[in-house]
């Protein structure tokens, strides 16, 4: 579990504060989505949460032991224990399919090439992509690209998996297909997975634990289950993608849904 606790960050020499008081917790075994509109501080969290920011009051704990008090040595053994899942995928375009998802075991295992490349292999069938192991992410469609990066970012079987944006530019069917793999690999090896989205498909399909930010405070923490019958206007305009969230409430309460005790 990664647990966030009580985390305030400022830019501009400290004059733009951009996350106030956040608290957070980030299971096991579970898919857990950080959402909020543009602006709303979501990256900033996750940066913070990964590392490459500082925040300047709080804790950051993964399971138990806080990045902000860690040394670099100690920040690095850390983040082998991370896996990245990045917006664009990132992939190499000089290296295959089987090359990118080598690149992590070759820079950080201590595994035999023979053991690098049987791992290699399992994480490429595990995304079902085998047969596609020499081709290069130019030959590869958006969706097969998102899995060789999700193949390469579980390949040192790690414990916490953070992803950007997994769907961006994907068409709804095959965002979908991405969503149902993360989901899939969260649970199979009990990875605390944490996923940066806007995608209202996501969090209604695999959003156990959600946590909404809004302008840089906690605005609600719940799951897909919940997420439709929350008294939150700003949650309701970032769910329903309008400013008639009232109208939408009113309907809701109309039509007998139960609402939320927030």
């Amino acid at each position: 579990m990664i647990e966030v606790k009580n985390i305030d960050k400022f830019f501009d020499n400290g004059t733009r504060q951009i996350l106030f008081n956040v608290s957070a917790k980030f299971y096991d075994g579970k898919t857990n989505l950080i959402i909020g509109q543009s602006g709303s501080g979501k990256t900033v969290l996750v940066k913070n949460i990964v590392g490459l920011f500082k925040p300047d009051k709080g804790e950051i704990l993964y399971d138990g032991r806080d990045i902000t008090r860690m040394s670099a040595k100690q920040m690095k053994e850390i983040r082998k224990e991370i896996g990245m899942l990045f917006q664009g995928s990132a992939l190499f375009d000089s290296e295959t399919v089987i090359g990118n998802v080598m690149f992590p075991l070759r820079m950080f295992s201590h595994l035999s090439s023979e053991e690098q490349l049987e791992r290699a292999h399992f994480c490429i069938d595990r995304v079902n992509l085998t047969g596609s192991e020499d081709k290069f992410p130019a030959e590869l469609s958006g969706g097969m690209q998102k899995r060789a990066a999700i193949a390469r970012a579980i390949a040192l079987n790690p414990k916490y998996l953070f992803c950007d944006e997994p769907n961006s530019g994907l068409d709804p069917k095959t965002s979908i297909v991405i969503d149902d793999l993360l989901s899939d690999i969260t649970h199979e090896y009990g990875i605390t997975t944490i996923i940066n989205t806007h995608d209202m498909n996501s969090v209604m399909g695999i959003g156990e634990n959600i946590v909404f930010i809004n302008k840089g405070h906690v605005g609600w923490i719940g799951n897909k289950d919940e997420i439709y019958n929350v008294d939150n206007d700003e949650l309701n305009r970032f769910v329903y993608a309008t400013d008639l969230f009232s109208d939408v409430r009113k309907y809701r309460l109309e039509h007998g849904y139960k609402r939320s005790i927030q």
